[in-house]
């Protein structure tokens, strides 16, 4: 679960909320997400700029699909939701890693909510290439996701696609991926597990929280993709009492989601409809790509080299 909680409101609560705080907007900074897009609403200009590096742009008349507010008022932190016009309001926020996963939470409700013969589903998991071959990795938080994510990109012939979201279309007999953001949030402790990285982490412009947005291009240059075809996906755990490495057939890659919640605290909905839309997508997706279940007991290192060789 999320280390905040949602609370959801109705549409008569959100306009009278916003007739309150709107006075307190000084920024407004549309986003393209995989197409849709995402308006945020603020007075803090360090979460304006973050913003900015972070998400592609999107034209100014192109109407919103979900709203996000992210005002200070003088109390504790708050999340509201209002399902209705997708609308987010964050009070007594200090950390840009919160606004930046709930603006990709209210879209992937957007999409799941979009009856399209292409509907597209999000994914709290990393995801990189190698040759065409697609592998997203995705766990808990605290399982070493954006370690081992970073570990693969120390081979030339690994290409970033994301590190923190993505979203997947599914075929008859193929699963495609693309990319949620235009760079990447990283922590400033990343060169310490990979020492490689170390000059690139050191240029990136820390906030409050020992993290930064670093411009993937200057990072893996020439190796980024923004879509890819998936074909492994690896699952993380940390269990002393369980084997280091194993593959999953459907059924029990399905049931690892559930009792993990998806390996997703940013979910703005949690009831009975949007857990079955959620777990037949996830049981669509295992079965057509391969599934792992890595245990990161081991070091980095030695986690690293159990998953390296299965897309080379």
């Amino acid at each position: 679960m999320s280390e905040y909680q949602v609370e959801l409101v109705t549409p008569h609560t959100k306009d009278r909320m916003l007739g309150e705080l709107k006075n307190r907007v000084k920024f407004e900074r549309k986003a393209n997400i995989h197409g849709a897009c995402v308006k945020l609403l603020t007075d803090n200009e360090g979460f304006k700029e973050e913003w900015e590096d972070n998400f592609k742009f999107m034209n100014e008349d192109i109407r919103p699909h979900t709203k996000v507010f992210a005002v200070e008022d003088g109390g504790d932190l708050q999340v509201l939701y209002e399902t209705v016009s997708k609308t987010c309001i964050i009070k007594n926020c200090d950390y840009y890693g919160w606004i930046k996963s709930i603006a990709l939470a209210t879209i992937s409700d957007f999409f799941e909510e979009y009856h399209s013969e292409h509907r597209r589903y999000s994914t709290h998991g990393s995801a990189v290439d190698c040759g065409g071959h697609g592998m997203a990795i995705i766990g808990p938080p605290g399982t070493g996701k954006t370690t081992l994510t970073y570990g693969l990109l120390q081979y030339p012939n690994f290409n970033y696609l994301s590190d923190d979201w993505f979203f997947t279309r599914l075929f008859n007999n193929a699963a495609v991926i693309y990319s949620s953001e235009k760079n990447s949030y990283i922590r400033d402790d990343l060169s310490q597990v990979w020492p490689g990285f170390s000059k690139e982490v050191a240029r990136v412009q820390l906030d409050n929280k020992g993290r930064g947005i670093a411009d993937v291009n200057t990072l893996f240059q020439g190796r980024v993709r923004e879509t890819n075809t998936l074909k492994t996906v690896v699952l993380l755990e940390r269990n002393v009492s369980n084997p280091p490495f194993r593959q999953l057939d459907p059924d029990e890659a399905l049931k690892f989601m559930l009792e993990n919640d998806f390996c997703n605290p940013h979910q703005l909905i949690r009831d009975e409809r949007k857990l079955n839309l959620r777990s037949d997508f996830f049981y669509e997706l295992f079965q057509r790509v391969d599934v792992y279940l890595l245990n990161t007991v081991e070091t980095p290192q030695e986690s690293l080299d159990r998953i390296k060789n299965l897309i080379i």
